[in-house]
C-alpha cells in the first residue's frame, strides 16, 4: 500500500497536461499562431508582471506546452503516443536518449527545470527561447537575437538615433504673429568615408570568439540555473572589427558631426517655454558599433525650445493679451477718447464718465492666437486704465478744483486758495452777510467767471452812484502826481 501511494504520487507529480489545451490551440494550429498563444500567455502569467499564487504555475505550463509543440518530433510525438511519451518512467523518449527518467518533463538528462535555455545536459526548459528577447518584446524593444534558431518574440531591428536640443529666442510680437526661422545644428551624419560601417576599404566584421557570436556569455550557477550577461569583447554585438580596421575619418563609429541648417515653422501664439518637434533632425545611430551596419535606421528628432522675450507695452496671460493705459484725471471725470496701441496697430478707445483706476476694457480677438483650439481662433485684448493723477497743480488749477469741491459739498478736501471767502459771517446774521459789490472787483477771472455762471454774488448790495465818481476823480487826481514824480 506504501508503495502504491508512492507511485501514484510520482504519476501525478510528472504528468503531462496537454500542450493544446494549455496554449488552447487546435492541432491544426500553424507554428505562428502556436507562438503567438503563447507570447499570450508568457506576458498574461510572467511572475514579474503577475502576482497571484497561480501565476507562476501557469507560466511554467505554457513554456513546457511551447516547447513541446514548436519542436516537431516532440509535436509528433505527443500526437502519436500523447502523455505517455513525456510522462517519467513511461520508459519514452522522444529525445531519442532513451531510459527510465531520461525524459524529464521535457528536459533530456537528469530531469527537473535545470535552467532557462538548455536543451541538454542539465535539463529544464529544451526550448531555445531567448528571454532576453521575451522581456524585450514586454517592454517595446526592438533587438534581434543571435541565437541558432529565432524567437517568436524576436522584431526586426531599427537603429535610432538620439534627439537634440537647442534654443532659440524671439520677440513678443514675432510669438503673437508666427515666423519662419533658421535654426543651426551640429548633428551626427553618416560618415561619407566608409558609408556607415565603419570599416576601411576591403576591411570585414569577424564572429566573437568569446560569445561565439551570441553577444551574451552564460553563466553557470548552482542548482542547474544559468545567467547571461552581456558579453564585454563585442559589447553584445556579436562581431568584432580586426584591428586597424576602423574607418579613419569616424573612428569606426560610422557617423560624423556636420553643420547644418534646418529651417522651422514657429506658429503664432507660442509661449515662453514652449517646446517644438522636428522629426528626422536629430542625430543618426552610431551604425558603426552595430552588430548589423546594414539594419533600418531611423535619425533621431530635433527639440525646439522657444524663449519669448518680454515686451515694453505689452504682456500676457495665455492667448490674452494685456495693456495699462494712463488716462487724465479730466477724461476719466468727464469720459472721453484715447488711442491705445494694439498688435495691430493703434485704435481709438471710448472712455465712459466716471471711469475709475482698475476699471478695465475687453476687446474681443484682438489677443494671440488659440494654439489647439479651432482654427483662427484668437484671444482677447485687455485694457486696464489707470487716472493719473497730477502731483502738482497751478494756482488756477487749484482755485477751480477748490471751487468744485464747494460745488460738490466736499468739506473735507483742504482750501487755500478759497479759504475765508465764506459767504456766512459769524453772528450768523443773513442781512449783515451782504458785503459790497466793489469788493469782489479783484477777485480774478477764473473767480469771477465761476460766480457769474454760478450766481453766486447776484445777491450782493450793488455799489451806490455817489461812489463811482469819487474813484475816478481820485485816480484823475494820483495821475499827475505819479507824472510828476516820475519827471
Amino acid at each position: 500500500m506504501e508503495c502504491t501511494d508512492r507511485i501514484g504520487t510520482q504519476a501525478v507529480q510528472y504528468a503531462t497536461k496537454d500542450p493544446y489545451t494549455v496554449l488552447g490551440v487546435d492541432k491544426s494550429a500553424s507554428p505562428s499562431d502556436i507562438k503567438k498563444a503563447y507570447y499570450s500567455l508568457a506576458k498574461k502569467y510572467h511572475p514579474d508582471t503577475n502576482k497571484s499564487l497561480t501565476a507562476k504555475d501557469r507560466f511554467s505550463d505554457a513554456q513546457s506546452a511551447y516547447e513541446v509543440l514548436s519542436d516537431p518530433k516532440k509535436k509528433e510525438a505527443w500526437d502519436q503516443h500523447g502523455a505517455a511519451a513525456f510522462d517519467q518512467g513511461a520508459g519514452f523518449d522522444p529525445s531519442g536518449s532513451g531510459g527510465p527518467g531520461a525524459g524529464g518533463p521535457f528536459g533530456s538528462g537528469q530531469g527537473g527545470f535545470g535552467g532557462f535555455g538548455g536543451s541538454g545536459g542539465a535539463g529544464g526548459f529544451g526550448a531555445d527561447i531567448n528571454f532576453e528577447d521575451l522581456f524585450g518584446a514586454f517592454t517595446g524593444g526592438g533587438r534581434r537575437g543571435r541565437g541558432s534558431r529565432q524567437s517568436p518574440f524576436q522584431q526586426e531591428e531599427v537603429l535610432i538615433g538620439q534627439n537634440i536640443e537647442v534654443q532659440t529666442n524671439i520677440s513678443f510680437m514675432d510669438a503673437a504673429k508666427g515666423m519662419n526661422k533658421d535654426i543651426y545644428t551640429t548633428p551626427l551624419s553618416s560618415c561619407r568615408s566608409c558609408k556607415g560601417n565603419g570599416l576601411k576599404k576591403g576591411q570585414k566584421r569577424s564572429e566573437c570568439k568569446k560569445c561565439n557570436g551570441t553577444g551574451t556569455r552564460v553563466h553557470f550557477m548552482q542548482a542547474g540555473f544559468q545567467m547571461a550577461s552581456t558579453c564585454d569583447t563585442c559589447s553584445g554585438s556579436g562581431v568584432v572589427v580586426p584591428r586597424g580596421g576602423e574607418c579613419s575619418s569616424c573612428s569606426g563609429q560610422g557617423v560624423m558631426r556636420e553643420r547644418k541648417t534646418v529651417n522651422i515653422d514657429i506658429p503664432g501664439g507660442v509661449e515662453d517655454g514652449m517646446r517644438l518637434r522636428v522629426s528626422g533632425e536629430g542625430d543618426a545611430p552610431a551604425t558603426g558599433m552595430a552588430s548589423n551596419p546594414n539594419a533600418q535606421t531611423t535619425k533621431g528628432d530635433l527639440y525646439v525650445f522657444i524663449r519669448v522675450s518680454a515686451d515694453s507695452k505689452f504682456s500676457r496671460s495665455g492667448a490674452d493679451v494685456l495693456y495699462t493705459a494712463s488716462i487724465s484725471l479730466t477724461t476719466a471725470t468727464l469720459g472721453g477718447e484715447i488711442r491705445v496701441p494694439t498688435l495691430d496697430g493703434e485704435i481709438k478707445l471710448k472712455i465712459a464718465t466716471g471711469t475709475a483706476t482698475g476699471d478695465r476694457i475687453t476687446l474681443s480677438g484682438m489677443g494671440m492666437p488659440k494654439i489647439g483650439g479651432r482654427r483662427n481662433a484668437l484671444g482677447d485684448l485687455r485694457v486696464e486704465l489707470k487716472v493719473a493723477m497730477p502731483k502738482y497743480l497751478s494756482a488756477n488749477q487749484r482755485t477751480i478744483l477748490e471751487m468744485l469741491a464747494d460745488e460738490l459739498g466736499d468739506k473735507n478736501a483742504t482750501r487755500i486758495m478759497t479759504k475765508g471767502n465764506s459767504s456766512v459771517s459769524t453772528n450768523g446774521d443773513p442781512a449783515s452777510s451782504r458785503s459790497p459789490a466793489a469788493s469782489h472787483k479783484n477777485e480774478g477771472f477764473l473767480k469771477s467767471a465761476w460766480h457769474k455762471l454760478t450766481h453766486q454774488h447776484d445777491d450782493l448790495t450793488p455799489d451806490e452812484p455817489g461812489e463811482q465818481p469819487k474813484t475816478e476823480e481820485r485816480s484823475q487826481e494820483e495821475e499827475p502826481k505819479r507824472a510828476t514824480g516820475s519827471g
